[in-house]
C-alpha cells in the first residue's frame, strides 16, 4: 500500500496541476416526439419527429488552463437523427460545431472552425424559435429560417472573436473564408453583432453578410451540391440565384417575476438576383432584389419551477416580385414544457400557420411551417409532443 500512495504522489508532482486544470467533456441531447401536421402537401401527417424542441446531438467539448486567465478550447459536435441514427446537417459527421480556439478572461474569445454566424449568437435567443418553439426541428422558426434567428444554417471555415463583457456589454465579428482559389471573396460570409445584458433588460443587434448564398450558407455541408439548388421550400428557394444575402435583426426582452416578455425585428434581402448559375433555374427568372421583414413578440411565464407556458406571434412580409404582391406569413406558436428532473422534460407545441400573396416561385404562397413539408392550401397547423433527456 505504501509503494503504491508513493507511485500516485509522485505522479501527481508532476501531472496533478495540468490535470486539476484541464477538463474535457461528453454531453448530449436525445429529443423524440409525435408530430401531427393538418396538412403536408394536401394530406393529414402523423410521423415521429427527431430534435423539435432541441437537435439530437453528441459532443465532446475541453477547456486546458494556460494560466494568467488564458485557456484554449475546443468543441466537437454532432447532430444526429434519433428515429434512424443517421447523421443530421446532411451527413456531415460535426454538422453542428467544430471548433478550437483561445480564450482570455481580459482580452476575449478567438476561435476557428464550423460555427454559428455572429449575428446569430447576438439576436437568435430573442426569438421563440431560437429559444423555445421547436428550436430543434425548426418548426417555430421564421418561414424556411430566413433570418436565420434559429440557428440552422453554420458557416465553415471561420475565424471568430467574442469580446469578454463589459459591465453587461459585449461584442463580436466572424469572417468565413469561401475557399476558392483566385476568387478571395467568393463564398465568403462575414457577421457582426452586440449585445447587453443586464438585471431584467437584455438587448442584441446583429448583421450577416453572405456571398453566393445558395453554395455557401445553405450548400455547406457534407452532401450539398456545388451545382444545383441547395435552398428549399417555396419561401425564398426561387431565389437561389442571388449573388448575396444580408441578414440584419434586432431583439430585446424584459423578465419580471416568472414572466419574460421579448421582441425581434429582422430584414432580410436577397441581391443580385440571376448572378450565381445554379442548375435547374434559369437566371433571367428574376432580378434585382427580393427582401423580406419580419416582426415578432414572445412571451413565456414559469407557472411553476417545473412547469412552463409560452406564446409568440409573427409577421413576415415579402415584396413584391414581377409586378405580383409579396407572399405574407402570420403564424402563431404556443408551447408548454414540464420538467420530471434536471435533465428530463415533456413538452407539447403547436404551431398554426396562414399565408397570402405569391411565393418566390411566382405562385400563390402556400404555409410553409419552417422545415415541415409545405402545405398545399394557404393554411397549416402542425402539433408536437415529445419527451427530452439531457446528458
Amino acid at each position: 500500500m505504501k509503494k503504491i500512495m508513493f507511485a500516485v504522489l509522485f505522479v501527481s508532482g508532476f501531472s496533478g496541476a495540468a490535470i486539476a486544470q484541464s477538463s474535457a467533456t461528453l454531453y448530449g441531447v436525445v429529443d423524440e416526439g409525435f408530430m401531427v401536421s393538418t396538412n403536408a402537401n394536401g394530406s393529414r401527417q402523423f410521423a415521429l419527429a427527431s430534435g423539435t424542441d432541441s437537435g439530437s446531438r453528441w459532443g465532446l467539448k475541453g477547456v486546458e488552463d494556460l494560466g494568467g486567465g488564458a485557456s484554449a478550447l475546443f468543441t466537437l459536435e454532432n447532430g444526429f437523427n434519433s428515429n434512424t441514427g443517421a447523421l443530421g446537417q446532411n451527413g456531415t459527421l460535426f454538422g453542428r460545431q467544430a471548433f478550437v480556439g483561445l480564450s482570455s478572461k481580459t482580452l476575449g474569445t478567438v476561435i476557428l472552425g464550423r460555427q454559428y454566424p455572429t449575428g446569430y449568437d447576438f439576436v437568435g435567443p430573442f426569438s421563440a424559435g431560437g429559444d423555445w418553439a421547436g428550436t430543434g426541428a425548426g418548426y417555430g422558426a421564421h418561414p424556411g429560417d430566413l433570418d436565420n434567428l434559429d440557428g440552422t444554417y453554420r458557416t465553415n471555415n471561420t475565424v471568430k472573436y467574442k469580446s469578454p463583457s463589459f459591465s453587461g456589454a459585449s461584442f463580436g465579428a466572424m469572417y468565413s473564408f469561401g475557399g476558392v482559389a483566385g476568387n478571395m471573396t467568393r463564398n465568403e460570409v462575414y457577421s457582426l453583432g452586440a449585445g447587453y445584458a443586464n438585471g431584467p433588460v437584455a438587448f442584441g443587434a446583429g448583421y450577416t453578410f453572405v456571398k453566393n448564398p445558395n453554395y455557401s450558407f445553405y450548400g455547406d455541408k457534407a452532401n450539398d451540391s456545388t451545382t444545383a439548388s441547395n435552398m428549399s421550400g417555396p419561401v425564398f428557394s426561387g431565389y437561389a440565384t442571388a449573388g448575396s444575402q444580408q441578414i440584419a435583426a434586432l431583439g430585446a426582452s424584459y423578465k419580471f417575476g416568472a414572466a419574460t416578455l421579448s421582441a425581434v425585428y429582422s430584414n432580410t434581402k436577397f441581391s443580385n438576383l440571376g448572378s450565381t448559375a445554379v442548375a435547374g433555374l434559369t437566371t433571367s427568372a428574376f432580378g434585382g432584389e427580393a427582401v423580406f421583414n419580419v416582426y415578432e413578440v414572445s412571451g413565456k411565464y414559469s407557472v411553476t419551477p417545473a412547469l412552463q407556458v409560452a406564446g409568440a406571434y409573427a409577421y413576415t412580409r415579402g415584396a413584391s416580385m414581377l409586378g405580383k404582391s409579396g407572399a405574407k406569413y402570420n403564424q402563431v406558436d404556443l408551447g408548454a414544457d414540464y420538467s420530471l428532473s434536471r435533465r428530463t422534460d415533456l413538452y407539447v407545441l403547436g404551431f398554426y400557420q396562414m399565408a397570402s400573396g405569391h411565393d418566390s416561385t411566382g405562385g400563390n404562397a402556400v404555409a410553409s411551417i419552417a422545415f415541415a413539408t409545405p402545405s398545399s392550401s394557404n393554411r397549416q397547423l402542425v402539433v408536437v409532443t415529445g419527451i427530452r433527456h439531457k446528458f
